[in-house]
This record gives C-alpha cells, sequence and structure tokens, in this order.
C-alpha cells in the first residue's frame, strides 16, 4: 500500500495545470475603433495623393490634435462621437483651414466576447465643407466599422 506521501506530488501537479488553464484571461487582438477612413484626393489630377502636411482637430478643441502638421498622411482616421448626431473638425492641409462637418448615427456593434461591444457609425447625409482648400467630398462606403475601408474622399 502506497503512503499519502508518494500522491502529493501527482496531486499538486494536476492542480497547478488545472489553475494554468482554468484561469487564462482571454485576450483581444481585435481592432476595436471604428474610425472614419478618408483619403486624400488632387482635384487637378484626380489622382491619390497626400497633402504635404496635415492638421486635424475637433472643432474648439485645438489643444487635442489628431494630426499635427504631420508629412505624407493617407489616409487619416477620424473619430466620431458615440454620444452625438454630428462632428466638426478643422483640417489643414498645406497651411489652408477648412471645416468639415459630418452627420451619422451610431449603433452598439459585439466586437467578441473578449473585446466586448463598441460603436459602429452610419453616415446619413453629405459631409458640410468649407471651400478654402477643399474642392469636395465624396462619400464612398457609408457605414463607419472596424474594416479598413476608404469612407470619404476629400479632394483638394
Amino acid at each position: 500500500m502506497r503512503s499519502f506521501k508518494t500522491y502529493i506530488p501527482g496531486a499538486i501537479f494536476a492542480w497547478t495545470l488545472a489553475v494554468m488553464v482554468s484561469c487564462t484571461p482571454g485576450s483581444c487582438f481585435e481592432k476595436t475603433d471604428a474610425l472614419l477612413t478618408a483619403s486624400f484626393y488632387r482635384n487637378d489630377a484626380g489622382k491619390l495623393q497626400p497633402p504635404d502636411s496635415l492638421t486635424l482637430f475637433g472643432l474648439k478643441m485645438d489643444t487635442n490634435k489628431i494630426y499635427n502638421k504631420t508629412l505624407n498622411v493617407q489616409p487619416a482616421l477620424l473619430p466620431l462621437n458615440a454620444d452625438t448626431t454630428s462632428c466638426s473638425f478643422v483640417i489643414r492641409i498645406n497651411g489652408i483651414t477648412d471645416t468639415m462637418t459630418f452627420w451619422y448615427s451610431s449603433y452598439p456593434h459585439l466586437v467578441s466576447m473578449e473585446c466586448g461591444y463598441t460603436f459602429y457609425h452610419q453616415l446619413v447625409d453629405k459631409p458640410s465643407v468649407t471651400d478654402n482648400i477643399i474642392d469636395s467630398v465624396n462619400i464612398g462606403n457609408r457605414n463607419i466599422t472596424t474594416l479598413d475601408v476608404e469612407n470619404i474622399r476629400i479632394y483638394y
């Protein structure tokens, strides 16, 4: 008959293995931010071309810049606020400033059990824009999700 002491190492090993397998936390490796993707096009050539310099921030939020004199940005990623139905941005392309306003609806979307929920958005109207350097803004895809898809084209 075996003594109790011979079973202790096996029990400790089994307990350690059970704890390691059962207590592994789920990790989120998926993209969770739904950002509006804006590509830049030269109006005279109609081809994809990043601006030499881009500064972008929310209207009345100039201390919190998304891009600050950043070179060759293509595409620009703009965060939308799920608590409102519109967002306005100040955009400075090559030193010339315009203002863009987007109207959208937001809805929750389950990314995964590990990542939880995020908000997706849908553009409901064409963005309004001042015309200092930006000639036009065209919507390519109204659905703003976590996928890397061009949502709008900015012609300057």
